[in-house]
């Protein structure tokens, strides 16, 4: 007889690839819901990254118990995390896989109770969390399979009603969120959390999904490529995780370094608070096997040997990376920057500033947890300032905050490149990293910034008629200007932003403009406001003509 009143390990395995494979399909229409009609629709890619990174760690495990499994997706979601919509869509995953690593099987309770803890953590993540959009549908799911989860006879009228619940709740949004109405569009977060239910109930049915990327897909901790024979010193490349049954103390995490160190080198050893991920060249795997079993269980075990397979890059790879450890031994500076970027341009000017590290990135491609978390590593400094410079990567730079615990780390919450630029002009090294946050913040809350791109459909926004292909300039509140002409928008849009008070106006030009164009436009600000200093940079950003600033 079929059980259909509780699901397993390999069940849920597969419900959760089948969610994510689901998802994929549909990102580039999940893109298009985006409410603003730019072409950086990205909530559909956001949400995509962030499953498909645990989707990799799913993929590979080869027979998941529960725990491994809800250890898989946590960890792999929470490091993959980006833009608001992934960051919430991970800690989604986050709080549901620790309401049910503990079980073996899983039945209508205990699925309530964890998609309800799901929830928790995610409301808990953001600031102000916002109604009509993907918290109101996770909490709408999480509510009704409350409802039906004691009476259910069995899962399938259970997700069923689940399903249909979140579907209505979607659907509502638009009556939640005014700007949703006025676009005529459903929450674009909400419509992806919808599809992962929806290929995961598809998974639970058993229908058939091709999960062989995700395989594919798994992440390697370094890459192999050949090397010769007489060059290798330790023969075996040793890889494996370790499921950690508690947190290592930092003291505890040097001390298996060393011994790492001991018997081997090209050590690369990454951990947070549920796994540890190691590799070493040693003679003896064996030994770093047995060392890492005090700490818990051992996964994604692999032993290559070197000398037989002739693996080149891997052991210059690691030189590398080692030299790179041993570099940061020196004591670290007090302060570390590091700022997300687009364009060439204005990626120097960060630079000139005195920016660490910077995360390419932005509107198109949020960087993830992971990414903040590698630039944290790489930036040898006590306090370390992150400038996300846009309001979808400010979650992605708090989660990394808070898995870093050998740095202080401080997200100054600016959400456009000009607030980065201000804020880091704004910092004094004789300040404590609370008092320059809070002379940071009073400095971006002196910046406007405006933007101009333009329109990839028609929409009706902020009671303007936008068509595609219309120019858009659009402040830090929603559009200032509508127009064919870029120079005029321009400068309509700046006469928005511009009061008695503005003292500075800054013009970072885009890729797609000719020097001529900017400068033509500088001039026309210049003679319209001789009260204020006008600056022309060249940014280099792509999708965006101009990004302005007046302050």
């Amino acid at each position: 007889m079929v059980n259909n009143k509780t699901i397993d390990a390999k069940i849920l395995s597969r419900m959760f690839l089948s969610g994510a494979k689901n998802l994929e399909a549909k990102k580039e229409w999940i893109n298009e819901l985006n409410v603003f009609p730019v072409p950086d629709g990205d909530t559909g890619t956001n949400m995509t990254l962030t499953i498909m990174s645990a989707a990799s760690e799913v993929g590979a495990l080869t027979d998941p118990d529960m725990e491994s499994l809800a250890k898989a997706i946590s960890s792999g979601s929470l490091r993959g995390a980006r833009g608001n919509s992934g960051v919430i869509l991970s800690q989604l995953l986050r709080g549901f896989t620790r309401g049910v690593r503990k079980l073996t099987d899983l039945d209508a309770p205990a699925i309530a109770a964890a998609m309800e803890r799901g929830v928790e953590t995610a409301y808990k993540a953001v600031m102000k969390p916002k109604e009509g959009t993907i918290l109101t549908v996770a909490r709408a799911a999480a509510d009704r399979a409350a409802e039906l989860a004691d009476a259910a006879e069995d899962l399938d009228a259970f997700f069923d009603g689940i399903f249909q619940h979140a579907e209505e709740t979607l659907a509502r949004t638009p009556e939640m969120l005014p700007v949703l109405k006025e676009a005529g569009v459903v929450d674009s977060g909400g419509q992806g959390l919808l599809e992962v239910f929806r290929g995961a109930i598809d998974g639970y049915h058993g229908k058939e999904v091709d999960y062989s990327q995700f395989e594919a897909t798994a992440p390697k901790i370094t890459k192999i490529s050949p090397q010769a024979e007489a060059d290798i010193k330790f023969g075996y490349c040793t890889e494996f995780i370790i499921l950690l049954e508690k947190p290592l103390p930092q003291d505890e995490i040097d001390r298996f370094r060393e011994f790492l160190d001991s018997i081997g080198d090209s050590i690369v050893l990454v951990a947070d608070d549920e796994i540890v991920k190691v590799h070493v060249h040693t003679n003896h795997p064996g030994q770093a096997f047995e060392r890492a079993l005090t700490y818990g269980q051992l996964s994604r075990m692999k032993i290559d040997n070197m000398r037989e397979e002739h693996q080149e890059k891997l052991i210059k790879d690691a030189e590398k990376l080692a030299k790179e450890q041993a570099e940061n031994k020196e004591p670290p500076k007090d302060h570390g920057f590091i700022s997300v970027s687009v364009g060439e341009g204005l990626s120097q000017i960060f630079r000139e500033l005195g920016v660490d590290y910077l995360i390419e990135g932005g509107q198109t491609m949020n960087p993830s947890t992971e990414d903040m978390l590698n630039a944290i590593e790489k930036v040898n400094a006590k306090t370390i300032y992150i400038f996300p410079n846009n309001k979808n990567i400010i979650l992605a730079a708090n989660q990394a905050r808070d898995l870093t615990e050998d740095k202080e780390i401080i997200v100054v919450p600016t959400k456009t490149i000009p607030q980065g630029i201000s804020a880091m002009i704004s910092f004094v090294p004789e300040k404590g990293g609370e008092e320059n946050l809070a002379s940071m913040t009073d400095a971006i809350s002196r910046v406007k910034t405006g933007q101009i791109t333009y329109a990839v459909r028609d929409t009706r926004i902020d009671n303007k008629e936008i068509h595609e292909g219309d120019i858009m300039g659009i402040g830090d509140a929603g559009i200032l200007a509508v127009g064919r002409d870029r120079l005029q928008v321009a400068e309509e849009m700046v006469a928005e932003m511009v009061d008695e008070e503005s003292e500075i106006i800054s013009v970072y030009y885009g890729e797609d403009v000719s020097e001529e164009d900017a400068e033509a436009l500088s001039d026309s600000l210049i003679e319209k406001y001789p009260e204020c200093e006008v600056e022309l940079n060249q940014g280099g950003q792509p999708i965006y003509y101009y990004l302005i600033s007046v302050e």
